[in-house]
């Protein structure tokens, strides 16, 4: 057993251990810059090139046994010193060396750092639980960012310097790190044990038993691809990208270094998914989708001829740099994941043999870096063509997929009942002794009880804030890149597209007509899935349509038909509302219900005002430098001016990255929120889910529909004016009067405050025809900005209020539809149709994105002007008011007596008779 001591300094271990890792990846990647340079110098041919930068990793690959076991008998800290030292050395002779004989040799010793993985490894393992050795692991081999270390600022000290000053400063930073490490941790626990107890360890031949077991070696070939592949790729790609892409070293670097950081920072996660969810499933998801991306970068520059009844067709088809870094990025994730869910099992099925299983798995994989090189070199040479690396990585990604399901498989069909829920991560595990285990910690709430007033103020509260307030950035978010389209638009005529007005009310629209559409499946994603995981997955979403608006936008040839494709995929953010709304009312008592909702959704709705507010400013500043691409120059008043339209969808990317970061390791699932969608399905034979999906679209769909289409309209009818700049207000009031009028609900009753925001939006349409009537008298717009105001602040106080109905009404329902059901039962169903059909009736109501913006432009295409469409939405309004008092608020109607009752006493789901 460990002390508690020892946890106490496993997080100091972790950080140094890690740092050390870092370094020593750093120098033992070297070659991959210096190695250019010293081609040039000797004029080596492409396989002398890929043996040159293999050699380190050959060292570093054989050494790892040796390493592991030493480690295993006299302690990380003294072979993890020793190692940096040494490597150190060898790294500060290799700026003598002038011919490639001498420069192999070099390399030998330069690949001692190389070693140092299996040497953390052990040492690392030692200081954490099985139930965390996934995470910390995952967290040390994050090192491997060392890679991108050298990639990124080798190319500045070699063009200053030469790459002689490169291999002296790398030696130098080896050697602090070495000092450093000493100085700052201490020798795990089993040595100190050991010396205490007066033990001796085991010998070198006990500690290679573990690899008489074929199992092992399976391992090592999927750490083959995983870690092998990547060392080999960060070696590679500069020289692939200078002589594919024709760039210099120093970007070239920058962007090999863009595949090696997700590559290793996410290795950290990998790491946690495998503590999670299993490392199988990580390593299916990981090879899967390496088999895709390997295949798309295998495809070489090819033109084609087709010859048809009209002649011949000619076109070519080559991946482009920006297609070529996505791909790239998403393949370096997923070897991170990779990476960490292989080294999972070693501690775990290994305890006592973790230097030397470790070092045998990390020996092989390190082979991959070695081998992989001179076979690109080798494979170039044979058939010229520079992605025949690739293909090489697609054959082995594939085989290992192939291999490792056909084993699992083979164990499937042989297991029955009970004893197929207890197969280990891999077939390769079975006959070895069964590992101690403990339970996953996934986040999920097993014990939930709102409305128990003990346990809501014990805990409840605290966690259920927690999980609103970092649901509400995910959730503006989405709101932004789903109107981005809104700003964008406008935008679009300046920097060089040519496009009717109908065209672009199509783009403004679009957005609306998916986002409508994934609301649809959305809606009961939540229960299946659970919020914490969808949460996350679908924030993650948002970074494709951000990062292919950002490139897009920057070539006026771009065609309309991707255009609209993008507007279509920036319907993911669209569809986040449902989920998020229905994840969150599974949190909140009935009492605080609508408050909870509405801040919610309505700092949610944010988004749309904070896309038509900060888009016009990013897009004036190249805020990205180099990597943000050039502006476009565009006439203005004071002369040209440059624009980066680009920024519209790449300032969002490092925000959404952190919103789903904190989602994952901030959000909880809640165990009793758990439905099929077949459960969730009965919400269909609910008349009043009908009924407030009309209402809904009243409010909401209004709302997101005049924030779509408000920015083009008011720059079409007021063309002198700079619409733009007062765009974000509208809504910025109708998200605020969400959020801020949720409690309005809760007094008075939904019904109500619904019924008098019906009112009130019937009035804000009246003045907007009117003013579009006076369009040519002065001071017109700005009556038809405050008519808009009205408007939006109107759809804002009636999401709130139509959004506290549901829940209200579902309560006074189930004791219709269950009267024989227990009064828990009873809320347990309330709750979960609730839910359900506040994320379908949200569904319904965003075609209101589309088709109110599609309403302007046909309205405009038939009458020459947006009146019909404005006389539609009021005769619209006027049947949502009609259906809201008959249905609801009339005497006898269904939420009467509920409204008018006490009012400091809520609605309990359970009480309703």
């Amino acid at each position: 057993m460990m002390q508690p001591t020892v946890y106490s300094k496993s997080g100091q271990i972790l950080s140094a251990s890690t740092a050390a890792f870092t370094v020593c990846f750093a120098v033992w990647t070297i070659f991959s810059i210096i190695g250019i340079r010293i081609r040039q110098e000797l004029g080596l041919s492409e396989t002398q090139f890929g043996l040159l930068v293999g050699t380190p990793i050959l060292t570093g690959s054989l050494i790892r046994v040796a390493l592991g076991i030493w480690t295993d008998q006299y302690g990380g800290r003294v072979v993890f010193t020793m190692t940096m030292l040494a490597a150190a050395t060898a790294t500060f002779l290799l700026a003598g060396a002038h011919t490639y004989p001498q420069m192999l040799l070099a390399a030998l010793g330069v690949g001692i750092a190389g070693g140092s993985f299996a040497v953390g490894v052990a040492y690392v393992s030692r200081w954490y639980p099985p139930e965390r050795q996934g995470t910390a692991l995952g967290i040390f081999g994050a090192g491997n960012v060392g890679a991108a270390v050298t990639k990124f600022l080798a190319p500045f000290v070699l063009v200053a310097f030469g790459w002689q000053a490169v291999a002296q400063v790398w030696a130098a930073g080896l050697l602090l790190m070495a000092a450093v490490f000493w100085f700052t941790t201490s020798d795990d626990p089993v040595i100190v044990e050991r010396r205490r107890s007066g033990i001796k360890p085991k010998s070198a031949w006990l500690e290679l038993e573990p690899l008489k077991n074929v199992q092992i070696w399976r391992f090592s070939l999927y750490y083959f691809f995983v870690f092998g592949a990547f060392v080999a790729l960060a070696l590679w790609l500069p020289q692939y990208l200078i002589n594919v892409y024709g760039l210099d070293i120093k970007t070239a670097g920058m962007i090999a270094a863009f595949f090696s950081v997700p590559a290793s920072l996410f290795r950290a996660y990998g790491g946690h998914l495998s503590d999670s969810f299993g490392a199988r499933r990580v390593l299916y998801w990981t090879f899967l989708v390496s088999a895709v991306a390997t295949f798309i970068l295998s495809y070489p520059p090819t033109d084609y001829i087709v010859h048809g009844l009209k002649g011949t067709t000619a076109f070519h088809l080559e991946m482009s740099l920006v297609g070529f870094i996505i791909t790239i990025f998403v393949l370096g994730f997923f070897m991170a994941l990779g990476k960490a869910a292989v080294y999972k099992h070693i501690p775990v099925y290994y305890p006592d043999h973790v230097g030397s299983a470790g070092g045998l798995v990390g020996m092989i994989g390190g082979l991959g870096g070695f081998l992989l090189p001179i076979l690109f070199g080798v494979l170039l040479d044979l058939t010229g063509l520079w992605t025949s690396c690739f293909m090489a990585l697609f054959v082995l990604v594939t085989g290992a997929l192939l291999w490792m399901h056909a084993a699992i498989r083979q164990m499937e069909r042989a297991a029955v009942g009970e004893a197929l829920a207890e197969l280990p991560p891999f077939p390769e595990m079975q006959g070895m002794p069964e590992p101690a285990t403990a339970p996953r910690k996934g986040g999920a709430l097993t014990d939930w009880r709102p409305e128990d007033p003990a346990f809501w103020q014990e805990k409840g509260r605290r966690i259920a804030r927690r999980n609103l307030w970092l649901s509400i950035p995910a959730l503006l978010l989405s709101f932004a890149i789903w109107q981005v389209w809104s700003v964008v638009v406008a935008k679009l005529p300046l920097v060089g597209f040519t496009f009717t007005t109908d065209q672009l009310f199509w783009l403004a629209a679009l957005p609306g007509l998916s986002g409508a559409t994934l609301r649809i499946f959305y809606s009961f994603m939540v229960p299946i899935f659970g919020g914490r995981l969808w949460t996350t997955l679908t924030t993650w979403s948002l970074i494709i349509p951000a990062v292919g608006i950002g490139y897009a936008v920057q070539n006026p040839d771009t065609p309309y038909v991707i255009l609209l494709g993008l507007a279509l995929l920036c319907g993911f953010g669209g569809g986040n509302f449902a989920s998020s709304m229905a994840n969150i009312s599974f949190f909140f008592p009935k009492a605080e219900k609508g408050n909870a909702l509405a801040l919610n959704a309505g700092l949610g709705n944010l988004g749309v005002s904070v896309v038509q507010f900060v888009v016009p400013l990013a897009i004036t500043a190249g805020i990205f430098g180099w990597l943000g691409g050039d502006p476009a120059m565009v006439k203005g008043a004071a002369g040209e001016a440059p624009l980066w339209l680009q920024n519209a969808g790449f300032v969002f990317v490092p925000f959404i990255a952190i919103s789903a970061f904190a989602a994952w390791f901030g959000m909880n699932d809640i165990a009793s929120a758990k439905a099929s969608f077949a459960e969730q399905a009965v919400i269909f034979q609910r008349r009043h889910n009908w009924i407030m999906c009309w209402l809904y679209t009243g409010t909401f769909g209004s709302f997101i529909g005049y924030s779509a289409g408000f920015p083009l309209l008011s720059k079409m009818l007021f063309p002198e004016v700079n619409a733009l700049q007062f765009a974000f207000l509208g809504p910025l009031v109708g998200a605020l009067s969400r959020s801020g009028s949720g409690w309005l609900a809760d007094k008075y009753g939904g019904g109500r405050v619904t019924f008098w925001a019906f009112v009130l939006m019937m009035a804000g349409v009246a003045g907007v025809l009117w003013f579009v009537g006076v369009k040519d008298q002065p001071g017109a717009f700005y009556g038809f900005l405050a008519a808009f105001l009205v408007l939006f602040f109107a759809t804002g106080v009636g999401n709130a209020s139509t959004f506290q109905m549901i829940p209200v009404i579902m309560a006074k329902e189930m004791g219709r539809l269950m009267p024989a059901a227990d009064a828990e039962t009873r809320r347990r169903q309330a709750e979960k149709e609730s839910a359900a059909i506040t994320g379908f009736t949200s569904a319904i109501a965003a075609f209101g994105a589309f088709f109110i913006p599609k309403g302007y432009g046909t309205s405009i295409a038939l009458t020459g002007g947006p009146e019909a469409a404005l006389w539609g939405f009021l005769l619209f309004y006027v049947s949502c008011l009609a259906i809201t008092w008959a249905v609801y608020t009339r005497k006898g109607g269904l939420l009467h007596d509920v409204e008018r009752a006490k009012r400091s006493s809520p609605v309990h789901p359970a009480a309703a008779k």
